[in-house]
């Protein structure tokens, strides 16, 4: 059986489609400390990986789905170069290949695919290996997860 993240399809370069784990991060934090009962909502759903984006960026129904709340908007631009609002939602605990973080969503139209950009991926030390057709740990970093800090 393969885990989260374990099979991705490649698009050229830098671009990759892959499952993700996504959960309520206000529910995990609430189960935390005793205060809900039921497991936090989460889906499992498809997103391209796109190192020419930056944020997470999940669907309008997957979003509801999450029961996630509503914080702000950002302006993004378009491959297309125009200039959007897009509003932004509270945070998830995203997993890929068994490495987790938390991240503030981005919404997008139901039309474009889940999203995930450049910040996801180094938070999690991954990259996407173009010529093996998948997304790997990062081969720098033999010992596991590593922050530059510089």
């Amino acid at each position: 059986m393969l885990g989260i993240g374990s099979q991705v399809r490649v698009f050229g370069i830098g671009k990759a489609t892959i499952q993700i784990k996504i959960q309520n991060w206000d529910d995990l934090a609430l189960a935390a400390v005793g205060k809900r009962k039921r497991p936090a909502r989460s889906v499992e759903v498809e997103a391209l990986v796109d190192t020419g984006a930056v944020k997470l960026y999940i669907q309008s129904s997957t979003i509801e789905e999450l029961g996630l709340r509503h914080i702000g908007e950002v302006r993004s631009r378009t491959m297309s170069n125009q200039t959007v609002t897009r509003r932004v939602f509270s945070p998830v605990d995203l997993e890929i290949q068994g490495r987790s973080g938390r991240f503030d969503v981005i919404e997008v139209p139901d039309a474009l695919p889940n999203l995930i950009g450049q910040i996801p991926l180094e938070d999690l030390d991954l990259v996407v290996d173009c010529q093996g057709r998948k997304l790997i740990p990062n081969p720098e970093h033999k010992n596991g997860v590593l922050y530059d800090e510089y």
